[in-house]
């Protein structure tokens, strides 16, 4: 990566030389404008050499390597990740992905007992939903799902969750999205959490697009079970995530099927042959994504995602799904036609947008309020290339 000039996070994130050059880091199609860059974080080219060297390494080692020399060196790639997560190498394994290391987590926690009762919200991820609601076959629990306000304020989604918790005096354990993949809201995690502990309640964070576009470390979110993705915001090859669990509560999730019950955490996920190419360029990963510095590349996703937001917010046909506040917002943003809140709206929308501008963007449903296209850019995307998107909607809500 090229050096980082020096200045405040927000200086740098509009030296436009500097990101030209963070760019050139990485090959990105020129078949359409990319503002879909939340479904996994392209890697850079530095990224991609190392890891198909260590594809054509462990190929010609084969297993030899993979019972000799690849065990240790899966053991300093642990260490190296649970330093930059902030927490012990005895505190996490890998998983494939943050989807997997949740429906562990889930499904795992034993310690809801029938009649308990476990909340989820429109937020949260359809697979994660889907694992909740299958509680009630498992656990004998009751599900509850809340919808948080739109629009969203910072004091008006605690005291969603405030509430929920008054009214559910058998609440056990929730689950938070700390930045949800449909409309970008960052959630207050930590305020939510610690409300939550001082009632007993456990909370179980997916964190797949808070951790590496958002400058905090897994201990800043406060809960005891957190399931991490490492292939979006970090740039790790795909197929890179992790579980953390907190030290002392390991029993608290069941062995993976067969496993022996103990503290070792590792006896909680078993994925088999894993891809040891993909874990083995993850500290490269890791130290490039540090060398911009997370607090840079927030400053300048802010800044690309507020440009075009800025650009339309008198569009009297457009509705943003998005928060002025700081402490709610990330890269990713959504919006919708006024009063087009079906699937099929939105899918035509975005389907608008790149058949008639270049313009890749995606549909999410799920929301209470309705379905909408979410915008995410990256720290490849050029400031052309948002005034792109805000130039098109301009003309499609006319």
């Amino acid at each position: 990566m090229p050096t980082r000039p020096a200045g405040t996070p927000q200086q740098v994130a509009a030296d436009q030389a500097y990101w030209r050059k963070v760019a050139a880091q990485y090959d990105i199609t020129n078949e359409v404008t990319m503002l879909d860059n939340a479904f996994w974080g392209a890697m850079s080219r530095p990224v991609l050499a190392a890891y198909q060297q260590h594809v054509a390494q462990v190929n010609r080692g084969n297993a030899f390597y993979g019972r000799t020399q690849f065990p240790p060196a899966f053991g300093a790639v642990r260490r190296r990740t649970a330093e930059a997560l902030g927490v012990s190498p005895d505190e996490i394994v890998f998983t494939r992905g943050a989807t997997e290391a949740l429906q562990i987590l889930i499904s795992g926690y034993n310690q809801l007992r029938p009649g308990d009762v476990v909340l989820c919200a429109d937020i949260d991820y359809d697979n994660m939903r889907t694992v909740m609601h299958w509680l009630t076959q498992r656990r004998g629990v009751e599900v509850v799902s809340i919808a948080l306000p739109e629009p969203f304020t910072y004091q008006a989604v605690i005291d969603t969750y405030a509430q929920a918790m008054a009214r559910h005096p058998k609440l056990k354990m929730m689950l938070l999205t700390h930045v949800n993949h449909r409309n970008g809201m960052v959630l207050p995690v930590a305020e939510i959490s610690r409300m939550a502990r001082e009632r007993g309640i456990d909370t179980i964070v997916d964190t797949a697009h808070g951790f590496g576009q958002l400058e905090m470390r897994i201990p800043d979110l406060r809960a005891d079970f957190v399931g991490i993705n490492l292939h979006k915001w970090i740039g790790a090859p795909i197929g890179v995530g992790a579980v953390y669990i907190r030290r002392g509560r390991v029993r608290d999730i069941d062995p993976y099927l067969g496993e022996q019950e103990g503290d070792e955490i590792r006896t909680r996920v078993h994925t088999g042959t894993i891809n040891f190419a993909a874990y083995l360029a993850l500290p490269l990963a890791l130290d490039l994504h540090e060398q911009v510095g997370v607090a840079y590349k927030q400053a300048r996703l802010a800044r690309l995602r507020h440009r075009w937001l800025d650009a339309v917010r008198d569009v009297p046909g457009l509705q943003l799904l998005a928060s002025d506040d700081p402490r709610l917002s990330s890269a990713i943003a959504s919006f919708r036609l006024r009063g087009r809140t079906s699937m099929a709206d939105n899918v035509a929308l975005a389907r608008r947008l790149v058949t008639e501008h270049g313009i890749f963007t995606v549909e999410r449903d799920g929301l209470a309020a309705g379905a909408c296209v979410r915008a995410t850019p990256s720290v490849f995307t050029s400031e052309a290339e948002v005034d792109r998107l805000s130039a098109a909607l301009r003309k499609i809500a006319a």
